[in-house]
């Protein structure tokens, strides 16, 4: 029962993680999957299966090595050369996307409550630097409190808007427009989108598979966190299309959502976007850093703030311009990762020996 309580723990700590880089603004969803029309639950099948795989190797890898970051199942991956070069680049782009995310807690704020962004990212900068000085067992809490408010209101959201849709299901096809997309080719970016996924919770699940006490808690706290995920990415994808005209106009999609409901629970999800945002600039950085220093170290602590500090800086080019330039490229860095995990399982199931 306690594996079982803590695979749990496992699960919503991974989910916070990834919904707040995956889609808690909708303006990813929206850009990988919904501007495709109908053919977005096909995309959405094809990500389902790549997430809950390389979510569960992960997990097993950070578990069996017992790593301290991600340096370590980079190098058994790859090798110490490709792996050393893989990992920097990684580490750089992880970094871009904590930076993204940084710029989108400015336009939740602005766009929620009418706080200027440079605040609003002020706000939550502070925050992320007090919660990264934590232990790390109090992080993972802190980091899966949130999930289950998040779910609740994301199925809420979704199915009143499922069932009152201002866009037709027959018109979202006309209404799509497949010029948002990175790629134009559905399954293409199912699969970057896949590999944003791995590239964001990669390090820390490898983590949090170390932490693990059974390797039964890594492997099942990857899946159930991966089926929540797909589960709620089906529903927000669904009332996407349901306001996909508004939703084309706005940085935040979700929150058109929840505002068509009521400005009540508009202003309660923006709340839960900046928490889901806060989680996900924690979990990475807290990666980055555990890849250069030691953690809660005076070393770990300078390169925090200088982190956040350059971030904040960088927030001034714009949310919507970072997702597109930073998340295509980091989901072709979390194929490369994606592949080497399926060889690597393969391999496994091949030999006597074990690999994985």
């Amino acid at each position: 029962m306690d594996s079982q309580k803590d695979a749990i723990k496992f699960a919503l700590a991974y989910t916070g993680i990834v919904v707040g880089a995956g889609f808690s603004t909708g303006q990813e969803v929206l850009q990988f999957f919904s501007s495709f029309g109908l053919w977005s639950f096909a995309g959405i099948a094809l990500t389902a299966i790549c997430v809950i795989f390389i979510g569960r190797q992960t997990a097993k890898l950070g578990y069996r090595y017992d790593v301290p970051s991600h340096e370590v199942p980079l190098n058994k991956l790859f090798g110490k050369t490709a792996g050393t070069l893989i990992d920097y680049v990684f580490t750089i782009f992880m970094y871009g996307i904590a930076i993204v995310m940084v710029a989108g807690s400015g336009s939740a704020f602005k766009e929620s409550f009418n706080i200027e962004p440079w605040i609003g990212t002020i706000i939550l900068i502070v925050l992320v630097f007090f919660t990264l000085l934590m232990d790390f067992n109090k992080i993972l809490t802190v980091l899966g409190v949130v999930t289950p408010f998040l779910v609740i209101a994301v199925f809420i959201i979704s199915v009143i808007n499922i069932m009152n849709p201002q866009v037709a299901i027959d018109q979202v096809n006309q209404i799509a427009d497949i010029s948002r997309t990175p790629t134009g080719l559905w399954w293409l970016d199912s699969i970057t989108y896949a590999g944003i996924v791995l590239g964001v919770t990669f390090s820390f699940l490898s983590i949090m598979g170390a932490d693990a006490d059974k390797q039964f808690v890594a492997r099942r706290g990857a899946v159930y966190g991966g089926i929540i995920f797909i589960v709620m990415l089906l529903l927000l994808n669904t009332g996407m299309l349901a306001v996909l005209d508004e939703a084309n106009e706005v940085a935040l999609p979700t929150l058109v959502m929840a505002n068509a409901i009521h400005p009540v629970l508009g202003t309660l999800f923006s709340i839960i976007i900046i928490l889901l945002i806060y989680n996900t600039v924690v979990g990475m950085l807290y990666s980055v850093a555990a890849r250069f220093t030691t953690p809660y170290s005076k070393n770990y602590k300078l390169l925090l703030a200088a982190m956040l500090i350059i971030g904040y800086l960088l927030t001034f080019i714009g949310f919507v311009d970072l997702v597109n330039f930073f998340y295509p490229i980091f989901g072709y860095v979390g194929i490369i990762i994606g592949i080497a995990l399926l060889v690597r399982w393969i391999m496994n199931k091949n030999t006597d020996k074990r690999l994985l």
